[in-house]
């Protein structure tokens, strides 16, 4: 019954590939079936003609050699574990020989499968040969059949569960961070002492300190929570890739900067603290809970910029649980200390004074808000392509911002709420190196260098005028004169939109298909946007490799269809949803035909389509700055595309 099933799974659920010959006295096909998420079964299928055995795979003596072989290449090879036995479906036969061993033969027909240890997100392209040999009355036929099975990843390409796990302690982080900030700072001990003293026993006190933390988390986590449910998981992505927000984030960050250099206090109606506070004052878990709040509505002017940065980065990333996970660690680590003082109250002897060294902290703070600041505004010159903020302008303000870091650390630079700096300390100093060394890195992106480690965040290599990185991808690109001899070359957006490294990328699908139908190529859709943080790290680490980018060259016409591309369609290729929304932009089109043909709503998104615009693939392939990852992932497509062309 297992054999029954291993074979239903060869023939039902995976495609065969068939390397048939008519006059031969044994037809093979090759194929793979995934068993499960870490093994795949590399399938030999041979038919037999009537009087003809095949010989096993496996040897009945040492030193047999008539045994049928599989002989793998070095791709393949990586996958297999010597441990593991292949599996031989079929009727076996043992004949005896002259010299007293025994023949294993298999007649009719035999399934030989070969155990591979490929991960589900993996793809490949498994290649190699298979010499069999035969007995047919008092002949031996034989002979070597080469073979190319392409292996597919069964799940996205990209990790939710380990981008969740990373967001989470990046926010984590992050709530550890605000905590030093002069809004919470001066809190711990005040509010430590205060549930120690109030409580009976030590126990009950650590049990309000905990609950107190527990609700700090709540605090940050529910209106999350609530706003997805209401709006839909999409919501925060939405509102994050806005020009609108994006300029209205860009507004809020210089006026938090501006409050950060101590021109004025930011706060909250005070009516919302008094009001909290007089019910904390009731006592119980409930009064408790009011603290809490009251803690949060205080330290907004500190944490406030904290928490919208991390929303902005977080909702950006495609998966809707993100903003949620990141709320929740930002809470978490904004209330451990609170906890862990209460456990271990000697501890709180421990703490620096509160002091001049708290303004520092808020002033380096804004420092890095007006950084972030031109971000957010970086979004929006790319959206409407004002080209204010090209890459160069953008390099020179950060270098200009963190210089002015560095030199205010080393206490050369005073604003007015600083108190009087003797002498510089030890972190104080680390933290100046560290601006310096920032600014000194970025320095030579004026020329073009890549700084691959920043490619999320500054604006793309197209922006900039001068660039000696991008010169060698200019001249003489054999694919581009090839491309645009053959097929007409971009029109639309053109003159708009640029894609590095000397690649030719069509703007619309319509002309992508045109030109994939002439040059008889399959369609790589390129899902983009301006304001995608992991699109531009996807062309900084992995489309700049020359393989990959020999690859999509010569064998994928490239289509980049912007998700939140300004310009407007023209009147007669505009419409109206079924939800009602009108489509009136180029990004609005992409956007909804990236989520009703494919479900998906993030970016970067990789889906290749055939002659007839088919998917070719079912992956709907993410972020993965594995390199080795996408190289197989493309030859799989391109070898299926191939294939059904056959």
């Amino acid at each position: 019954m297992r054999y029954f099933y291993l074979l239903l799974l060869s023939l039902f659920f995976v495609p065969i590939i068939i390397i048939a010959q008519d006059k031969q006295p044994v037809q093979f096909g090759f194929s793979a079936s995934r068993i499960n998420d870490s093994l795949v079964y590399l399938n030999v299928h041979a038919k037999m003609n009537q009087g003809v055995q095949l010989f096993s795979i496996k040897s009945s003596a040492k030193d047999d050699a008539f045994i049928s072989t599989l002989l793998l290449d070095s791709l393949a090879l990586s996958f297999l574990n010597i441990k593991d036995t292949p599996i031989e479906v079929g009727i076996l036969k043992l004949q005896p020989t002259n010299d007293g061993s025994l023949y294993r033969l298999f007649g009719d027909s035999v399934l030989f499968q070969y155990p591979l240890h490929i991960a589900s997100s993996d793809s490949a392209v498994l290649k190699g040969s298979f010499n069999w040999l035969a007995l047919q009355g008092d002949q031996y036929p034989s002979g070597e059949l080469r073979f190319t099975v392409p292996i597919q990843a069964s799940a996205v390409a990209q990790k939710t569960d380990q981008t969740l796990l990373q967001i989470f302690l990046l926010t984590f982080i992050a709530g550890l961070l605000a905590v030093i900030t002069p809004c919470v700072f001066p809190l711990i001990p005040v509010t430590v002492s205060f549930f120690l003293k109030r409580s009976k026993t030590r126990l009950e006190g650590i049990r309000n300190a905990v609950w107190y933390s527990l609700c700090i988390v709540l605090i940050y986590t529910i209106p999350t929570i609530l706003l997805v449910l209401i709006f839909g998981d999409d919501i925060l992505y939405q509102i994050s890739t806005s020009a609108i927000s994006n300029l209205l984030f860009f507004s809020i960050f210089i006026v938090f900067a501006i409050s950060f250099f101590g021109a004025f206090e930011i706060q909250l109606p005070n009516s919302w603290a008094n009001k909290a506070d007089q019910k904390a004052g009731k006592g119980g878990l409930a009064g408790i809970f009011f603290m809490a709040l009251t803690l949060v509505i205080v330290s907004f002017s500190c944490t406030g910029p904290i928490v919208g940065t991390l929303l902005g980065q977080t909702s950006t990333g495609g998966v809707s649980a993100a903003p949620i996970i990141g709320m929740l660690g930002f809470g978490a680590g904004l209330a451990l200390p609170f906890s862990l003082f209460a456990f271990f109250p000697s501890m709180l002897q421990s703490l620096p004074k509160s002091g001049g060294w708290l303004n520092s902290v808020k002033i380096s703070f804004g420092f890095i808000e007006l950084a972030l600041a031109l971000k957010f505004l970086s979004n929006v010159d790319l959206i409407y392509h004002w080209r204010l903020l090209d890459r160069d302008i953008f390099l020179v303000l950060w270098i200009v911002i963190f210089v002015l870091l560095g030199i205010y650390l080393l206490g050369k630079l005073k604003f007015s709420h600083d108190s009087e700096l003797k002498y510089i300390s030890v972190p104080r100093l680390f933290f100046a190196i560290a601006s310096f060394s920032f600014a000194l890195y970025i320095l030579p992106g004026l020329w073009g260098a890549p700084l691959r480690h920043l490619s999320g965040f500054i604006p793309p290599d197209g922006t900039q005028d001068f660039n000696l990185d991008a010169l060698k991808y200019q001249s003489g690109s054999s694919a581009k004169s090839s491309t645009i001899s053959l097929a007409m070359p971009p029109k639309r957006l053109a003159n708009k939109l640029h894609i590095p490294y000397g690649l030719v990328a069509y703007f619309t699908l319509e002309e992508g298909m045109a030109a994939a139908k002439i040059l008889n190529k399959p369609v790589m859709i390129d899902f983009t946007g301006h304001s995608c943080a992991n699109c531009r790290k996807m062309e900084k680490e992995v489309w700049k490799d020359p393989e990959v980018l020999r690859r999509m060259k010569e064998n994928f016409v490239l289509v980049s269809l912007y998700v939140d591309e300004s310009t407007d369609l023209p009147l007669n290729e505009q419409y109206t949803k079924k939800d009602g929304d009108k489509v009136v932009t180029e990004g609005d089109r992409n956007l909804d035909y990236e989520i009703t043909q494919f479900g998906f709503n993030a970016q970067p998104l990789y889906m290749f389509l055939d002659l007839n615009g088919k998917p070719i693939s079912s992956i709907k392939y993410g972020y993965d700055p594995n390199i080795k990852k996408f190289i197989q992932h493309l030859d799989a497509v391109k070898l299926a595309f191939e294939s059904a062309g056959k």
